[in-house]
């Protein structure tokens, strides 16, 4: 796993990737995180390096440290602020399964003239696909459309940080957002990624994302296999 001092502190860009791999099942809660000496190959990086991540892992109360016994994951859930509940993946990961992201392509396009593209981004933005697989199938696809400014992130980091994650790493605050869920048959390509029947209707998600001043910054089109797991939203009172 590649890390750039272009993109900021080392030990920050791993304490995220480590982050991510905790709420998403890589490392459950009660096993340990990859030993120091296994971080510092796979990253490339110093001793000192590892440590500060691990500390901040520590200090944010996903992590607990101790001497010869390793570090242990005993939290694997993030404060949201789009609501009061968990993250849909938070969910899946605390019931026992992992998630895995998959990025599959991304391209500027073109936006027609009276499009729903058009009216949220103007003439072109960025449209990035992703798979998510639940314990190793294929179960949401996801279509992501942002700003053109955003075609100059990594889009191999999109494996291994959330995309509000590299949204914030571009100073891009996300203030408000908004979903819209329907049943729809998914495009063909969709289908054939997801391994279902050929018109088979599935959960559509909508997410549009404005920043501080009201404008779009992403609007998402997601398609769930809920025949392999429901979509569940858990509240906490």
């Amino acid at each position: 796993m590649n890390v750039s001092r272009k993109k900021g502190p080392l030990y920050l860009q791993i304490k995220n990737i480590l982050k991510d791999r905790i709420l998403h099942g890589v490392y459950p809660i009660g096993t340990n995180v990859p030993t120091e000496p296994q971080l510092e190959e796979e990253f490339n990086v110093s001793k000192i390096t590892v440590r500060n991540a691990i500390k901040e892992l520590a200090q944010e109360g996903f992590v607990e440290k101790k001497s010869g016994k390793g570090t242990k994951v005993i939290h694997n859930t993030s404060a949201s602020k789009l609501s009061k509940g968990k993250r849909f993946t938070e969910v899946l990961v605390g019931e026992g399964y992992k998630v895995q992201k998959q990025f599959l392509q991304a391209e500027v396009i073109s936006n027609e003239e009276g499009t729903e593209l058009y009216r949220l981004f103007g003439e072109r933005c960025l449209r990035i696909e992703r798979l998510y697989h639940l314990d190793g199938v294929p179960y949401i696809h996801y279509t992501h459309y942002l700003i053109e400014q955003m075609e100059s992130i990594e889009l191999s980091d999109l494996n291994a940080h959330s995309l509000y994650g590299l949204l914030e790493e571009q100073d891009i605050a996300l203030e408000n957002f908004r979903d819209e869920f329907a049943v729809a048959n998914a495009p063909i390509h969709v289908e054939k990624i997801l391994g279902i029947k050929k018109g088979m209707p599935l959960l559509k998600r909508l997410r549009y994302s404005y920043d501080e001043t009201g404008g779009v910054i992403e609007y998402s089109e997601g398609y769930y296999n809920t025949e392999m797991q429901h979509y569940v939203v858990n509240y906490d009172v």
